[in-house]
This record gives C-alpha cells, structure tokens and sequence, in this order.
C-alpha cells in the first residue's frame, strides 16, 4: 500500500493548496466543472441502485467510484478545495494571499455546479423521455429526496437550519477526510481504499455534500418536486457549502497543520523518543 505517515502527506497538503492558488482561470474551472459531473453521475447512480435493490447500503457501498475517479484524475471539488487551499496561505506561502484563495473557491465552485447542473438536466431527459412522459421510480425518488431535504429542514425552524448545518460539517469532515486519505499511499489501490471509506460514511448517514445537491436539487426542480429555488438556495446550498467550509477546515485541514506542518515552531520542536513515533519519523522531524 506504500503508507506515507502524517508529516509527509501534510506537506503534500500544502503544497497542493499553493498548487490550485497558482492554477489557472481556465485549468480551474474545466477541472471543477469535471469533478462536479462526475460526483453528479456518481449520485444518480447510488440513487438508481437504492432504488432498483430497495438497500441504501448498496448505494452508499459504491457511491465512491465517482469520487476515486475524479480524484485520481486530478479534478477539484468545492469540498477539498476548502480543505487545502487555505493551508498555502496560513503556513505564508510567497504570493498566497486571502484574495487568491476566494478567488479559487469561487470558481470551483462556478465550475462544480456548472458540471453538476449538466448532469442534472441530461438526467432529467433521460429520466422522462425528453419531458413527454413522468419521471419514473427513480426520477420520482430524486424529487422525494429534494422535499424532504429542504421544506423537511424548513419546518423545524432554527432546530433546522442547525440540523443542516451540522450535517454540513460532519459531511467534509468524512469527505475531506477522503481527499487527505488519497496522499497517504503512492499506489492506486491504497489512494482508492483510503479515500473509500470515509465516503461511504457521508454518503449512507446522509450527511449534506454542496455538490451532490448541485446535483440532486435541480434535478429533484425538473422532475416534480415540491420545493423551489430559494427553499433550495437558503435551507440547503448556503447552510451546507458553510458547514463543508467548517467541517473540512476546521476538524482535518487545521488540526493535521498544527500537529504534524514541519514549519515554524513545529519543526524546530524535538520528538519525545518514547513518544510511539516510528525512527524514521523522529529523524525527519
């Protein structure tokens, strides 16, 4: 599996984030746009097979193909982005500045709904014969899931919003989670295991992904459900991308930066040789 421990992989964390600071307009936005239709394709498939097998476990289960594959193939989301990017400009990378990285985060966020709405409206189609005929089983389910995720949070109120809110956070802490997962082994196979598991926890406890409800949500709009753009817009997408924000920053970017970033006074502060850390580390500390 070709296991790289944690104060290697932080520095590979940083060094993406100044990575997609310095990336350009059109780099960034075709690679969100690509990440966002494949995470997309990746949830109506899930949805298809919770439908057609009645067992969300199996669409949970093989829901994180779509993400293993946008990874591996280098594409951003909005999630991961929030993650990393932020690291470059806490550890004073020259030219990380806190424009550069709104500026990443707005268009990777641009690109993922573009290429999430994509898929949606070709879902859409295929779903009702061009609009001719009502969504089928799964069409209809997409339009369930968008109810009862936006009017069903509305309806409690403040207890709602904080509901979603959370589900926010504890969503990228598992997604982001995932994409720190994908640096801690050089082969194929360990980068796939790692980044597996920690999405398939989202994923089946219905924790709140902004990007999948790029997808779902507009698709849920087309095909009949019982909400509309600004139920979608303020009891979903905006409580959920700050709760992503929190999640993913707060509980793996931050917390791997402080305890294991090889800079400033970490790097100059000794490792306890009884501390459990293996030779190998304890010399590159």
């Amino acid at each position: 599996m070709s296991y790289v421990n944690p104060a290697e992989f932080v520095g590979k964390m940083i060094d993406a984030g100044e990575a997609k600071v310095f990336m350009s307009t059109r780099d960034t936005v075709i690679r969100a746009f690509m990440a966002g239709a494949i995470l997309a394709l990746a949830a109506a498939f899930a949805v298809t097979i919770t439908v057609q097998t009645g067992n969300a476990l199996v669409g949970a289960l093989l829901f994180p193909v779509g993400f293993c594959m946008l990874y591996l193939l280098g594409f951003d989301l909005l999630t991961g982005v929030f993650t990393l990017v932020p690291l470059a400009w806490i550890d004073k990378r020259p030219g990380v500045t806190l424009r550069a990285v709104l500026r990443n985060w707005g268009l990777v966020f641009v690109g993922n709904f573009a290429g999430a709405l994509t898929v949606a409206l070709m879902m859409a189609v295929i779903l009702t014969f061009g609009f001719t005929m009502a969504p089928n089983e799964v069409g209809a389910q997409l339009g369930t899931i968008g109810t009862s995720r936006t009017v069903g949070y509305a309806d409690h109120g403040a207890a709602g919003m904080l509901t979603l809110f959370l589900r926010g956070v504890l969503c990228n802490w598992m997604v982001s989670t995932g994409v720190v997962a994908a640096m801690m082994s050089t082969s194929v196979s360990g980068k796939v295991i790692g980044m597996w598991m920690p999405v398939l926890v989202f994923f089946y406890m219905g924790f709140e992904h902004s990007i999948v409800n790029m997808f779902l949500f507009p698709s849920g709009l087309m095909l009949g459900g019982d909400f509309s753009v600004g139920d979608y817009l303020v009891w979903n997408e905006i409580p959920t991308v700050v709760g992503n924000l929190v999640g993913g920053l707060a509980f793996v970017g931050l917390t791997l930066y402080a305890t294991h970033a090889r800079t400033g006074a970490n790097r100059r502060r000794p490792v306890p040789v009884d501390a459990g850390v293996p030779a190998e580390s304890r010399q590159a500390a």
